[in-house]
C-alpha cells in the first residue's frame, strides 16, 4: 500500500501514527536444537537472509503512517535484540524489558501504557517477532481494513484464512459484519486448538480462521477493557510503567510489580471475555514457524521436496528437512524426516513427531543439561564466546571481543586465565597495569587479580582463553564496573 494511501486512511481514522509494538519474549523449544532459550527462534535466521525479528521490525516501516516499533522483550535477550536492529538501521521507539515471563497480556498492557502516556491516541499493531508474512501487501491491506473498527473502540485480530485442517492452531469464529466497517466483522467466540476432526468442521463451514496472534488495538480501549475484565492485570502493570526505570538503552519494568500479574495471554485475558472483539479475514501467506515441517513448508523445496540447509549430502530422500550447522550431515534412503544437528546436538524425528520437540527439552531441563537453554558458542554485549574444550581443572574457550566492545572489569576467585591473542590487537588491564597485547602474545591474569579486556580497534579481536583451577562456572565473576549496566 502507498504512503498516501496510509496517511488517507489514517487521517479518515482521526489517528496520527501506528505504533507496531514486537513482542520477542518467547523461547521457542519447538525448534529446538538451534532455537534455545538463550538464542530463541526469533533472533535466528531461518527463513531468510535476515533474523525473524528483523523481518518484523522492518515490516511496514516503509510508510509514513508507521511510528518506529516498540520492542518488548526477554531481559537476558537486550543486548541481542538491539544489536539486530543495528544491523538493519533501525532505532526503536524504545525496548521495555520484561524481568519475567508473563505471557503476552501483561506485555501488551505495559506497552499500551508506556505509549498511551506519550501519545493519547496511540494504535498498537501488535505483531508476534517470529511468524513469517511472505505477503506484506496483504498485511497492511488488512491492517487498513481493521482501523476504522480500532478507532472504534473495537480489539481487532486478524484472522488466517485456513489452507487445511490444522489442530495445531487456535480457530476464531467470525460472525455479523460490523456495520460501516468493509471486511471487518464481531467475534463470535474463540475456539483453543481443536481435535482434527472438529479442525475440518471449521474450515467446512467458511466461517472460522486460523488466530494470528496479531491485533490492532486502541491503547485507552484495550485498557479500559482489561480495567473491566482483568483489574489486577492492569493495577500490576500500571505499578510497573510507573515504578520502572531507564537503563542505557532501554526501559526497565519494575520487577516486584510485573510479577504480581498474571500469566495470561491475551485471548485469555481479554480477547475471550469482551463484545468489543473483531476480525478481519487476510490471506497473507502466513505461519508462526511452530514446528519444524512448519519451517520446511516456507523454503524452497528441491525436486525432492526436501529443504537442505548446510553442509547436507542427501541419497534417496524425500519429503525431509535436514540441517547442519557445522559438521557434514549424510542422509540415505529416508522418506519425512527431519534432522538437524547444532555443535552439541542432533536432532532426528519423524516429521509427524517433530511438533512434540518440546517434550525433549523438558526431558534436559529436568536433568539441568545446558543444552536445553543455550548453545555452544554464548552471546554476550560485547562479543561471544565459545568453549572448544574442558575437563577437570581446566577449559578452553575461545573469545570474540566486537570493535570497541569492552569486558566488565572483573576478578575471580577459583580461576587463573591465560589469553593468547590470535588476531588482531587487545588492550588488557591487570590490577593496576594496562598492555596492549597483540597477535601471538599472551598475558596471564592470577587468582583474585581484577582484570578487564577491550578490543579499540576496527575489527574483530579473537584470542585463546585457558582457564585452570578448582571451579570454572560463569558465576565465578565478580564485577568491579561494567559498560553494559550488570554490576
Amino acid at each position: 500500500m502507498d504512503t498516501l494511501t496510509t496517511l488517507s486512511k489514517l487521517q479518515q481514522a482521526g489517528s496520527s501514527q501506528i505504533h507496531p509494538v514486537i513482542l520477542s519474549g518467547g523461547a521457542g523449544t519447538r525448534l529446538w536444537p538451534l532455537s534455545r532459550a538463550s538464542y530463541p527462534k526469533q533472533l535466528l535466521k531461518l527463513a531468510s537472509n535476515r533474523t525473524m525479528l528483523q523481518e518484523t521490525a522492518a515490516r511496514g516501516l516503509t510508510d509514513v503512517g508507521f511510528a518506529q516499533p516498540l520492542l518488548v522483550c526477554n531481559d537476558d535477550h537486550r543486548f541481542l535484540v538491539e544489536e539486530q536492529l543495528q544491523e538493519i538501521g533501525l532505532k526503536p521507539q524504545a525496548i521495555l524489558l520484561e524481568p519475567m515471563a508473563r505471557n503476552t497480556g501483561p506485555a501488551i498492557a505495559a506497552a499500551a501504557l508506556w505509549l498511551l502516556s506519550r501519545d493519547p491516541d496511540a494504535m498498537l499493531l501488535v505483531q508476534p517477532s517470529d511468524h513469517v508474512i511472505a505477503s506484506p501487501d496483504a498485511f497492511h491491506n488488512a491492517v487498513m481494513r481493521g482501523l476504522g473498527a480500532a478507532q472504534d473502540g473495537r480489539l481487532v485480530t486478524f484472522g488466517i484464512k485456513p489452507s487445511r485442517a490444522d489442530s495445531g492452531y487456535g480457530y476464531i469464529q467470525s460472525g455479523d459484519a460490523l456495520k460501516g466497517v468493509a471486511g471487518a466483522f464481531a467475534v463470535d467466540r474463540f475456539v483453543e486448538k481443536p481435535d482434527r476432526a472438529t479442525a475440518q468442521r471449521f474450515v467446512d463451514s467458511g466461517a472460522f480462521f486460523w488466530n494470528s496472534g496479531i491485533f490492532l488495538l486502541s491503547a485507552r480501549a484495550f485498557l479500559g477493557e482489561l480495567s473491566r475484565v482483568n483489574p489486577a492485570m492492569l493495577a500490576a502493570c500500571e505499578r510497573a510503567v510507573q515504578e520502572g526505570k531507564e537503563d542505557l538503552t532501554f526501559f526497565r519494568l519494575s520487577a516486584d510489580a510485573f510479577a504480581e500479574a498474571p500469566s495470561l495471554s491475551i485471548d485469555h485475558a481479554v480477547m475471550e471475555h469482551t463484545s468489543a472483539a473483531a476480525v478481519v479475514p487476510v490471506d497473507m501467506e502466513w505461519s508462526d514457524v511452530g514446528s519444524w515441517p512448519a519451517l520446511r513448508a516456507v523454503g524452497a523445496l528441491d525436486a525432492n521436496g526436501n529443504l537442505l540447509h548446510g553442509d547436507v549430502l542427501a541419497d534417496r530422500v524425500r519429503n525431509s528437512y535436514i540441517r547442519s550447522e557445522s559438521q557434514l550431515v549424510a542422509a540415505v534412503g529416508l522418506d519425512n524426516v527431519v534432522v538437524v544437528a547444532t555443535d552439541d546436538a542432533v536432532l532426528v524425528a519423524d516429521a509427524d513427531s517433530a511438533g512434540e520437540v518440546s517434550r525433549i527439552v523438558a526431558t534436559l531441563r529436568e536433568s539441568n543439561r545446558p543444552e536445553s537453554h543455550q548453545h555452544v558458542t554464548c552471546h554476550r554485549p560485547w562479543g561471544n564466546y565459545r568453549t572448544v574444550d574442558a575437563g577437570e581443572r581446566f577449559q578452553v574457550k575461545r573469545i570474540t571481543v566486537k570493535p570497541g566492545g569492552k569486558l566488565s572489569l572483573q576478578k575471580h576467585y577459583h580461576r587463573a586465565e591465560h589469553w593468547v591473542v590470535v588476531r588482531g590487537t587487545a588492550i588488557v588491564q591487570r590490577g593496576d597495569e594496562r598492555t596492549i597485547v597483540r597477535e601471538n602474545e599472551s598475558v596471564y591474569i592470577p587468582i583474585g587479580t581484577e582484570h578487564r579486556l577491550e578490543n579499540p580497534g576496527k575489527l574483530p579481536l579473537q584470542l585463546i582463553e585457558v582457564q585452570s583451577g578448582p571451579y570454572l562456572g560463569e558465576d565465578d565473576i565478580v564485577r568491579v564496573s561494567d559498560n553494559y549496566g550488570r554490576v
